[in-house]
C-alpha cells in the first residue's frame, strides 16, 4: 500500500512539473514562479493569499492560451493511450491503434460531416461534435472488423492492412469535404495532421467528460480482457461472453478516440507506442496498464506538443508531425519484430 501510495505521489508529482514547464515555455518566457503564481491565484481558498507581481499579459498567455492547451494534450493522449490498450486488448494485437486500424479517419470524417453540413456554428462548442465523430469511428470500427474477418475470426495481418484501407480512403474524403467547403487550407492542414493549437477550454469541456466516462467503463471491463488475455476458449469456459465484451470494448475505445479526434484532429501512433512500452514495463493486467497508459499518454503527448511549440519558434508545428516521427520508425520496428518472429 504505501509503495502504490509512493508511486502515485511520484507520477503525481512529474504530471505536474511537466504541466508547469510546458506552460512556461514557448515564443514568449514565462518564468515558472509567475505560472505557478497565476494558476495558484485561480484556485478557490487559495487565490486571495498570493501577492499579483506579474503583468497582466503573462496572466493573459497563461490563462487564455496555454493551460487549456496544456491540459488538453493531457486529456487527449491519455485518451489515445488508453482506446490503444482497449484495441489491443480486443484484438490481442499489439499493432492496434486507433490511427492505424482507421479509427482515427472515421471519427474526423464524422467531426468534419457534423462541422460543416449538420452542427449550427452557434453549438459547435456545445458537445455535439464528439457525438458525430463516435458515430464515424463506429462505422470505421465495423467495416474494418468486417474486413479483416476470416472464417468468423478476426485476423491481425487483414485486420492492419483494411485499417490503413480504410484509413487513407476516409482521410481523402476528409480533405475533399474540407476543401469544398472551408477557403483556409491552414485549417484543412492542422487538422489533418493533428493540431492543438488555438484550443480553448471549451475544446476542454467538450472532450473531456467523453474521456472519462470511457476511462470509467474501461476499468469495469478490465477483468474481462485479462480473462480474454487466456484465449477465447478459456474465456468461454470461464463465462465470459467474448463477442459482447469485443464489442463493448470496440465501442468504447472508439468513443475515448472520437472524443480526442473531435478536438486535436488526427494525431497518431500515441495509442500504439505508450501501451506497448508500458506493457514491457508493467505487465498486461490491463487495470494497471491503462492507469500506467493514461498518465503515460498524456505526459507523451505534452511533450511532443511542447516541442512542437518550441522547436522552431516562432513557427509552430503540428503536433501530429512529432508523433510520426517517433512513432513511425517505432511501427516499423514492431513490424519486423512480428515477421522475424513468425519466420
Amino acid at each position: 500500500m504505501t509503495r502504490s501510495l509512493c508511486r502515485f505521489s511520484g507520477l503525481l508529482l512529474l504530471l505536474c512539473a511537466a504541466v508547469l514547464a510546458a506552460t512556461a515555455l514557448g515564443s514568449v518566457r514565462i518564468p515558472l514562479g509567475d505560472v505557478l503564481g497565476i494558476i495558484a491565484s485561480q484556485l478557490p481558498g487559495v487565490g486571495g493569499l498570493v501577492e499579483k507581481d506579474w503583468s497582466l499579459a503573462h496572466e493573459v498567455i497563461v490563462l487564455k492560451v496555454r493551460l487549456p492547451r496544456v491540459l488538453l494534450a493531457l486529456v487527449v493522449g491519455g485518451g489515445l493511450s488508453v482506446a490503444g490498450v482497449l484495441f489491443q486488448g480486443s484484438l490481442r494485437n499489439p499493432l492496434a491503434d486507433p490511427y492505424i486500424i482507421g479509427v482515427s479517419s472515421g471519427a474526423s470524417l464524422g467531426a468534419a460531416v457534423g462541422l460543416l453540413l449538420v452542427i449550427p456554428t452557434g453549438l459547435v462548442g456545445h458537445g455535439f461534435l464528439p457525438l458525430f465523430a463516435f458515430a464515424g469511428a463506429l462505422v470505421a470500427t465495423w467495416v474494418v472488423s468486417r474486413l479483416g474477418q476470416r472464417r468468423g475470426r478476426l485476423e491481425p495481418t487483414s485486420l492492419l492492412l483494411a485499417g490503413v484501407a480504410v484509413g487513407a480512403f476516409l482521410t481523402a474524403v476528409v480533405s475533399l469535404l474540407m476543401v469544398l467547403r472551408i477557403e483556409n487550407l491552414q485549417e484543412v492542414y492542422l487538422w489533418l495532421m493533428g493540431s492543438l493549437s488555438g484550443r480553448t477550454w471549451n475544446h476542454l469541456t467538450m472532450s473531456a467528460p467523453y474521456v472519462l466516462v470511457g476511462l470509467l467503463v474501461a476499468l469495469w471491463l478490465a477483468k474481462d480482457l485479462n480473462v480474454y488475455l487466456l484465449g477465447e476458449e478459456a474465456a468461454h469456459s470461464l463465462g465470459i461472453d467474448v463477442q459482447r465484451v469485443q464489442r463493448l470494448v470496440l465501442m468504447i475505445g472508439s468513443l475515448m478516440a472520437a472524443a480526442c479526434v473531435s478536438v486535436s484532429g488526427v494525431i497518431g501512433f500515441v495509442g500504439l507506442m505508450v501501451p506497448h512500452a508500458l506493457r514491457l514495463v508493467f505487465g498486461a493486467e490491463h487495470r494497471r496498464l491503462m492507469f500506467h497508459s493514461l498518465w503515460g499518454g498524456a505526459v507523451f503527448l505534452l511533450t511532443a506538443d511542447t516541442l512542437a511549440r518550441t522547436l522552431f519558434s516562432p513557427i509552430e508545428l503540428p503536433v501530429g508531425i512529432i508523433t510520426a516521427f517517433v512513432g513511425g520508425p517505432f511501427f516499423i520496428y514492431l513490424l519486423k519484430r512480428g515477421s522475424a518472429g513468425h519466420g
